[in-house]
């Protein structure tokens, strides 16, 4: 057969050459998200449920150079009564330029990206993980990682402060903060990582004002062993310092630092683009008084993160190829330090589409 229509393969091939010479070489991707959050008390009716989509646009401009830009909706609540015309809130939340070079080892990224970490890849990202301006270089070798940057927090705020009747500031987390970083990793032949991370931080208005004190650095260190066929267990310790006393509970009122110890244990792997896989963890989480400075977390959960004692539990499982449900769900959840009443138990479940 292929001999018999030797011409019309021929021909084909030349249109669909001829079709990605003037395509070019862009590659456009997105995600949507349809998202239930459930806190008593805190969030709960309309106001639990939220939408996000993103568009990506990734380009080769040669064999070392990429350029992606991509926009996004921002989280709307179906409690928003706003009209849909007045909405004008589609913000750019990556627009960067990755240059490899060194034979594929080395990396130098300029721009914002959609989610720098605190804590890198394999750490929880418990005080920060979203829009970050910033100027990295990375080294990533089969056995070693290391990344250095520096850059400038573009998200943030503290859930529920706003709410308090005396503030009259609005606290902003760490919008406008800036931070120079280092991330160190060593890496073993089957995905087992274990790593280090620094940040220093500049400009830190939000915890002037709301805590009456600055940040001055963060520390912490990870593990993440796999073992068996399915099963991950990921260890986090983290400590925040800052430049005088910042704990508000009266058995730590006259401390300058706070630490979060993180512990995540997960069996099987969902996979977007495998139908029928799926994964189940279970989680601890110990933070003191002031270990969560205000940023947007990584983490699932949501509102006041520090001064607690916390178990979750959750489930993703991909339904079809590109879509996967996801949900999770506190329990044991107590107040850390302090005579404060127990944080009321949180729900969530969503639903994720990729194209």
């Amino acid at each position: 057969m292929a001999d018999e229509f030797a011409d019309e393969l021929n021909n084909l091939g030349v249109r669909v050459s001829a079709l990605e010479n003037r395509v070019g070489n862009v590659k456009l991707t997105g995600d949507a998200r349809v998202r239930y959050r459930y806190q008593k008390d805190s969030k709960e009716n309309d106001a639990s449920w939220d939408y996000r989509v993103r568009l990506r646009a990734n380009a080769m401009v040669n064999k070392n150079t990429k350029v992606t830009y991509g926009i996004s909706t921002g989280n709307h609540a179906f409690s928003d009564n706003g009209k849909a015309e007045d909405e004008n809130d589609i913000l750019s939340d990556i627009a960067k330029v990755d240059y490899n070079f060194g034979g594929g080892d080395w990396t130098l990224s300029v721009g914002r990206t959609d989610k720098y970490v605190i804590g890198g890849s394999k750490g929880y990202g418990y005080n920060y993980g979203d829009i970050f301006d910033r100027a990295e270089l990375k080294y990533s070798g089969d056995s070693f990682m290391a990344t250095a940057g520096y850059g400038k927090f573009k998200a943030g705020g503290v859930a529920g402060l706003a709410a308090d009747p005396l503030r009259t500031v609005l606290p902003e987390g760490l919008d406008g903060t800036k931070t120079a970083y280092g991330v160190i990793e060593g890496r073993f032949g089957n995905g087992t990582a274990i790593g280090g991370y620094y940040n220093t931080f500049d400009n830190d208005e939000y915890n002037a004002i709301v805590r009456g004190t600055e940040l001055d650095y963060l520390w912490g260190a990870y593990a993440s062993f796999n073992f068996g066929k399915d099963w991950n267990l990921l260890g986090n310790y983290e400590r925040v310092n800052y430049n005088s006393n910042i704990s508000t509970s009266k058995v730590r009122s006259d401390e300058d630092s706070a630490a979060v110890w993180i512990g995540r244990l997960t069996y099987g792997k969902a996979v977007m683009a495998t139908p029928k896989t799926w994964d189940a963890w279970v989680e601890y989480l110990n933070a003191e008084d002031g270990a969560y400075i205000g940023g947007s977390t990584n983490s699932w959960r949501w509102g006041k993160l520090d001064n607690l004692e916390s178990w979750g539990a959750g489930i993703d499982y991909t339904f079809a190829k590109n879509a996967q449900f996801q949900v999770m769900q506190s329990f044991a959840s107590k107040v850390k330090d302090g005579d404060g009443s127990d944080p009321e138990e949180q729900t969530r479940a969503q639903f994720v589409f990729a194209f």
